[in-house]
Formats: C-alpha cells, sequence, structure tokens
C-alpha cells in the first residue's frame, strides 16, 4: 500500500475549520460598524496564515483557507450567482443533537433573473490560499449546484424567467462550468462540491418534505447527479474534484438520518467526480454496505472521525472500522478524514481548538498507519 500523490489524500479534512477568537471579534467590530471592509479582510488574511501552518504542521497535504471569509459554507457563494436573489423569507431547518432539537435559519433566496456566473466566486480567496500553502495542495470547497435548488426548490424559480423549468437546470450547470471553468485558469486543481442534499434524501422525512413541496422526491438525486455531472464535465484533467455529503452540520447538531442506500447505486456508479467523502461517523450515517457500489478508480474518504464533540477517537478502533469498509470497497480506494467540517457556519461546533487539532493529528496518524 502506497501514499497518494493526488487529492484525495490518505489524510483529508472537510474544510470548515474553528474560526479562531479574534477573527470572531472583528466580525463583531464590523457588525457594529467600528471596522472597516479593509480591517475585517486583514483579520481574515492573518487568521488564514495561521491555519494553514497549522495544517501543514499536522502532516495535511491538502489546506484550506478554513472558510475563514464565510457565514456560512453555503449561502455566502449562491447569493453571488447572477440572477439569485436573497429575499426576506427564512429558510428554516430543524437540527437535531443529544439533548433535541434546534433550528439553522438563513435569509431565502429566489431566482428572478436568468441564472449565470457575473464574475468567478471566491478567486481572490483561492489566489490568497495558493499564495500562503507551502506544502499542502490548496482546496477550494463550493457548494454543489444541487443546493441552489434544494435550498429553495422549484417554487424559487420564476416562471416568467423560466417557463421551462429545464433551461433553469442548463443555466445552472453551465454557471458552474464556468467558475470551473475560471478556478482552473487561476491553478486550482483541488475542487471539493459539498452537497448535504444527497445524503439528505436517503431520510424518509426529507423526501417527504420535500414531495409536500411538489417536487420528485425520489427521483430528484438523478437530477443532482445529472447537473453536477455537466458542470464539471470540461474541467481541466488534472484538476480532481470530489464531493462531501452529510446530513447537516449546525453547532454539533444534524438535520438527516440514514445510510446512503437510497441513492447508493446512482451515486456511485454515475457521479463523475474522483472521490467521496462520506460521514460514517455513527449509527444515524448508516453502514458500510453501500459502497459495495463505488466503482475501480473512485476514492472513498472515511468520514470516521467526529467533528460534532471534542472526544478523541481510538486509532485502533477507527483502524477496525476502515477493515470494515474494507470489506465492501479495496483498501487501497480508501481515505480517512472527520465526518464533517468543524465550522460550517461562523458559529462552529462545540469543541475547543485544541480538540479540532488532535482529532486532524489523530486522522494523519492513522492514515500513516493503515496506508503508509
Amino acid at each position: 500500500m502506497h501514499a497518494r500523490t493526488e487529492p484525495p489524500f490518505r489524510a483529508d479534512h472537510v474544510g470548515s475549520l474553528l474560526r479562531p477568537p479574534a477573527l470572531l471579534a472583528a466580525r463583531g467590530e464590523q457588525a457594529a460598524g467600528t471596522l472597516d471592509a479593509a480591517g475585517l479582510r486583514a483579520a481574515e488574511d492573518a487568521a488564514i496564515r495561521e491555519i494553514v501552518a497549522v495544517q501543514e504542521d499536522i502532516g495535511l497535504r491538502a489546506a484550506t483557507d478554513g472558510e475563514f471569509r464565510r457565514t456560512s459554507w453555503h449561502m455566502d457563494f449562491i447569493y453571488q450567482l447572477g440572477g439569485i436573489t436573497k429575499t426576506d423569507e427564512r429558510i428554516r431547518v430543524t437540527m437535531r443533537n443529544a439533548s433535541g432539537e434546534g433550528e439553522f435559519t438563513s435569509a431565502g433566496l429566489a431566482v428572478r433573473d436568468r441564472v449565470r456566473l457575473s464574475h468567478p466566486i471566491f478567486a481572490d480567496d483561492f489566489r490568497f490560499l495558493s499564495d500562503v500553502a507551502t506544502t499542502a495542495v490548496p482546496k477550494l470547497t463550493i457548494p454543489s449546484p444541487s443546493m441552489v435548488h434544494y435550498r429553495g426548490g422549484t417554487a424559487a424559480v420564476d416562471q416568467q424567467v423560466y417557463p421551462d423549468i429545464e433551461e433553469f437546470w442548463t443555466d445552472l450547470s453551465a454557471a458552474y462550468a464556468d467558475e470551473v471553468r475560471a478556478l482552473g485558469e487561476l491553478g486550482c486543481r483541488y475542487l471539493q462540491l459539498d452537497d448535504t442534499s444527497l445524503a439528505y434524501l436517503n431520510d424518509p422525512a426529507q423526501r417527504a418534505e420535500m414531495a409536500a413541496k411538489g417536487e420528485d422526491a425520489d427521483h430528484q438525486h438523478l437530477r443532482y447527479i445529472r447537473q453536477i455531472n455537466a458542470a464539471i464535465a470540461d474541467r481541466p484533467a488534472d484538476m480532481k474534484v470530489t464531493t462531501h455529503m452529510c446530513r447537516g452540520n449546525f453547532r454539533s447538531s444534524w438535520a438527516a438520518e440514514g445510510g446512503y442506500d437510497f441513492v447508493a447505486e446512482a451515486l456511485f456508479g454515475e457521479l463523475a467526480v474522483d472521490g467521496f467523502f462520506c460521514e460514517f461517523d455513527d449509527e444515524r450515517s448508516g453502514g458500510f454496505a453501500p459502497l459495495r457500489f463505488v466503482p475501480p478508480g473512485k476514492q472513498v474518504v472515511l468520514g470516521l472521525v467526529t467533528t460534532k464533540s471534542g472526544q478523541l477517537e481510538e486509532a485502533d478502533a477507527l483502524k477496525r472500522r476502515i477493515d470494515e469498509a474494507a470489506k465492501y470497497v479495496p483498501l487501497e480506494q480508501l481515505c480517512l478524514s472527520p465526518q464533517c467540517g468543524f465550522s460550517s457556519t461562523v458559529e462552529g461546533n462545540t469543541l475547543s481548538f485544541d480538540e479540532q487539532v488532535a482529532k486532524l493529528r489523530l486522522i494523519v496518524q492513522v492514515a500513516e498507519d493503515v496506508w503508509g
């Protein structure tokens, strides 16, 4: 067994990291009007320099900017797409944890013009990350095309703009294809499409909720797979694209439950990405059997280390679970990561910076033990 020299790596991570106190303070000052945009950008720059150095010191082969410039993992991107408008309506998602139920809310969205890429999104952010990273491959994370639809549904699409909904889907994938092309020109060689919808749709309750809105819940994943494939079809030959599929992550809570069984055959067999970041940190995430549909040549990054608590996993327990997964897909096609980001939104999960670092170090250690 050998270490991988291209993404995804044997020891990897999803992307978002806990925002440091100094950055949170700067955000607060900016919100209060006592710090201008340039001041906030400088605080972000300093925090990103530090967190990239931490990732490289840990031994990770890929580094992100921790999504430090974002409020949420997806809406900051989606609102920058041409044709997408932020609305006064509130998107509410029921979240659960061991203590009960809570709620994630964000502003709504509407499609009120033709969807297009008005400018390359996160381009300056990626340039800065590329300049700061030294030993690690700079990795950019963006929400998948599916999330534009999943957050608002067909009802959010103005029928006067798109009397034929197929034109919306065509424009959406074309806008993403333009983004992928622009990122390729900037030198991005590791792109991750974050997609909670493909995991949510495994949950019967989530499908029922979608069906109640008039969507074809039983086949929606097939539509999403087609649109992602269209978006990445012309990516540079040396750009590796992965997708991360979790069941929600907000202040250590989740939204959906159940294994990948419902979508597995189409997802693993048809989605034209190079690797799948899958959530397998506890019983609500289901078993490894759906991985039997993963074809040769594709990597599966096992999200065995939870980001939802600070309790550190045991290395031997992780190795046993890797062995279990290897019953369904060859060990050579497996990698290891946390099950999600540590801070999908600016608030972050309920663990400390040191606990976060310990988990990432453990992943690197276990990966070295297993794959060399």
